[in-house]
């Protein structure tokens, strides 16, 4: 099935009537403004004791760049500096990095322990420098390093995956090779208790080497957020709300306790759905009716697991806020599993299916949840996602949520990938450079899908120089 694409709408209110007649009223403003013409985004935002120079965020990113043990290469320490050179004030963490080895999500991910405090120093000095040579100060920069824990998508070493799960899921452990009768991987609660004093260690590198902000993961079908979901885990860490919770509560009260300079944020996926799969030449959720009611969501309606239930996100939101949480970035879904849910693309990736709809209902999706979460708790920061896919328009929309009240700051991820300085281009008033947008090719999750690196092969020009844009390309013609 063929959708209109973003790039062909003419003008903003052409791709606003669009939107209506979808029931998807994203809020695009008629103009983007300048910071000197009061840009909502130019407005600064108080995190914890610390504000960020405006409403712009870069969104952590899953790199395959790194050593085989996990530290920075140049290319990556690229990738930092472009961050810098952004114009977005608040770096949510840049780069996921797993707080133990057999954590990876690849077996060139950024590891906590292979980086210590002096690896860490490398990378907030590349992204401070960066800031700094580019706007003449850093003072109002937050920068945070985001923490993980890859769970059942762990694949540590070229060999394959390596899950480590907090249950057994009716339908996933299937799609993953995992035997339902393996209890090897499944984390015992003295894992857990050795996995909270990992993320504690990792916490102390980051405040020594003068981060500002560790964001403790909990997004995107990784283990923390599996946790969220673990009704069928026995024991102190599943079961109800407040047991499947704990460990995520538990990270956060511990580095509040040792590392009291630090802020913590947590990004979130607010709601999920049952897991999709590609049947044929098109994706269609995983057959569900033995599974119900299904117990293995978060933010999922649990008599129909395609629709959200925001109850629970916005109790642990509530949650959060009284413990301190500085701030949320809200994403949704899971890549692995909800694509079109999670990271709304014209073009799926190669594991990934076409689009089921439109893609601005994908968007329209994210953000109206995000509005939902916003008037239910008022104060405490919320930080949005789902906005490359709007493209051309993605400022006005960004600029129109801010301006709504929808959200308090707008996070870029893929768009970065092929177009660093889209937050410094908007609040100087500039035309956006049309050849750099993103257009949701995909390549940078085809890319690491088949173990190389994450880039945008199409647009960026270092990217295309390198020796694996031919194997995406060769990937890509298979398909």
């Amino acid at each position: 099935m063929q959708f209109p694409r973003v790039a062909r709408f003419r003008t903003v209110a052409d791709l606003r009537r669009h939107c209506e007649s979808l029931g998807a009223p994203i809020p695009f403003d008629s103009a983007p403004l300048s910071a000197a013409e009061g840009s909502p985004l130019a407005a600064p935002l108080s995190l914890g004791d610390r504000t960020a120079g405006n409403r712009w965020c870069i969104h952590p990113m899953e790199g395959w760049d790194g050593t085989s043990d996990g530290r920075p290469t140049d290319t990556l320490l690229r990738r930092w500096r472009h961050f810098g050179e952004s114009g977005a004030k608040l770096i949510w963490g840049g780069e996921a990095v797993a707080v133990v080895p057999e954590g990876r999500a690849n077996p060139n991910q950024l590891c906590a322990p292979a980086c210590g405090r002096d690896g860490f120093a490398v990378l907030l000095q590349a992204v401070r420098d960066a800031h700094a040579e580019r706007f003449g100060i850093a003072d109002d920069l937050i920068v945070a390093l985001q923490l993980t824990h890859s769970g059942r998508f762990s694949k540590p070493t070229p060999a394959g995956r390596q899950p480590r799960i907090a249950y057994h899921h009716p339908l996933l452990d299937a799609r993953h090779a995992v035997d339902p009768s393996d209890s090897a991987c499944l984390l015992t609660d003295a894992d857990v208790e050795r996995l909270i004093d990992a993320y504690l260690t990792a916490a102390r590198d980051a405040e020594a080497a003068g981060f500002d902000m560790v964001d403790i993961k909990a997004c995107h079908g990784y283990l923390l957020h599996e946790f969220l979901s673990a009704r069928r885990r026995p024991g102190p860490y599943g079961g109800a709300f407040a047991a499947r919770t704990r460990l995520l509560r538990t990270i956060i009260e511990r580095v509040h306790e040792t590392c009291p300079r630090l802020l913590v944020g947590v990004r979130l996926s607010l709601f999920d759905v049952v897991p999709w799969h590609k049947v044929g030449d098109h994706g269609e959720p995983f057959p569900f009716a033995d599974a119900l009611p299904y117990d293995c969501g978060f933010g999922v309606d649990e008599m129909n697991p395609l629709a959200i239930n925001l109850d629970e996100p916005i109790q642990l939101l509530n949650t959060l806020r009284d413990m301190g949480v500085c701030s949320v970035n809200l994403s949704a879904g899971s890549p692995y599993t909800v694509p079109h849910i999670q990271r709304p693309a014209a073009f799926p990736p190669s594991d990934g299916y076409a689009p089921p709809e439109d893609p601005l209902l994908g968007v329209w999706r994210q953000l109206d949840a995000c509005r939902q979460a916003k008037e239910a708790v008022p104060d405490l920061p919320l930080i949005g996602s789902g906005y490359t896919y709007l493209q051309d328009y993605l400022v006005h929309a960004a600029q129109g949520a801010v301006r709504a009240g929808w959200i308090d700051a707008v996070g870029l991820g893929r768009m970065v990938l092929s177009y660093p300085h889209l937050p410094a281009d908007s609040l100087a008033g500039k035309t956006l450079v049309r050849t750099a947008i993103c257009r949701t090719f995909s390549d940078c999750t085809t890319a690491p899908r088949h173990g190389l690196r994450s880039g945008c092969y199409p647009l960026d020009d270092y990217y295309k120089a390198l020796p694996e844009a031919a194997e995406v390309k060769a990937i890509k013609a298979a398909l």
